[in-house]
This record gives structure tokens, C-alpha cells and sequence, in this order.
């Protein structure tokens, strides 16, 4: 007689599962992760800078540097020309803190103007150019 068998043949298929390997492969995964976690909690004391932040008391001033659909510049609303802006761009990028330029132009001011102006500001050293825009459409 058979130990453990459901059948009297002795040919027939076993259908219980052989649960040793598993169990072997799971102790030793156990053994693995109660080795190294210990090794993984090690930390490493660093000595970081201490930072302070103070407000920037002193808020640049913003140049609105306007292009009609003529091509017209109007720096802060008054009429320049090309030279004059160059000229005044040079002087505003002296200024600390540097001031941003927001160009705005209208939707028929051709390309070329807004590239000049752009050449410009970075030629004269100006870093911060804003565009302003009407998503009305206005």
C-alpha cells in the first residue's frame, strides 16, 4: 500500500502540490531581507548650509515698450525711435536690480519690428523680456 496516494494504481497522477520548493525559495528570501535591511538603514550624517531668505525690499521697475501695427515703439508711452531705444535700453541695463521689458504689440505689427526690438534688448543687456499678450483679442 502507497502512502499517500488517492488511488490503488500506483501509475496514476498525483494532483497534491509539492510545496517544499516554495517554501525553501521564501526562507531564504527571508533570510536575504533580514540581512541587508539592516546594511540599507545606515544614513549618512551631512552637515548642510543654513540659508536665510530676506524679501527683496527693492522691486525693479518695468519698461513697457509698446509696437503699433505701423511700427512705432512707445517706450513707456512715449514715442522712440530705433536709435533711442538702443540708447535707452543701454541705460536701463545699468540699472541694479535690471529692469524687465514687456513688449507689447498688436496683432498687424509685422515680425520684423518685434525681432529688432528683441536684438535690441539683448545687444543693450537687458535678460528679461516679457511679452505681453490680449488673448481677447482686442
Amino acid at each position: 500500500m502507497a502512502m499517500g496516494s488517492l488511488s490503488d494504481s500506483e501509475d496514476d497522477f498525483n494532483p497534491e502540490i509539492n510545496t517544499t520548493p516554495l517554501v525553501d525559495v521564501m526562507l531564504v528570501l527571508l533570510i536575504i531581507f533580514i540581512i541587508t535591511i539592516p546594511v540599507m538603514n545606515h544614513s549618512v550624517n551631512i552637515d548642510l548650509p543654513r540659508a536665510s531668505s530676506q524679501p527683496e525690499l527693492n522691486k525693479p521697475e518695468n519698461i513697457n515698450l509698446s509696437i503699433d501695427a505701423q511700427g512705432q515703439m512707445y517706450w513707456n508711452k512715449e514715442l522712440v525711435g530705433l536709435e533711442q531705444l538702443h540708447e535707452r535700453i543701454a541705460e536701463a541695463a545699468k540699472k541694479n536690480p535690471q529692469p524687465e521689458l514687456h513688449l507689447r504689440a498688436e496683432r498687424t505689427t509685422q515680425y520684423e519690428k518685434v525681432a529688432q526690438v528683441m536684438a535690441a534688448a539683448q545687444s543693450g543687456g537687458l535678460g528679461k523680456i516679457g511679452f505681453v499678450t490680449d488673448p481677447k483679442g482686442n
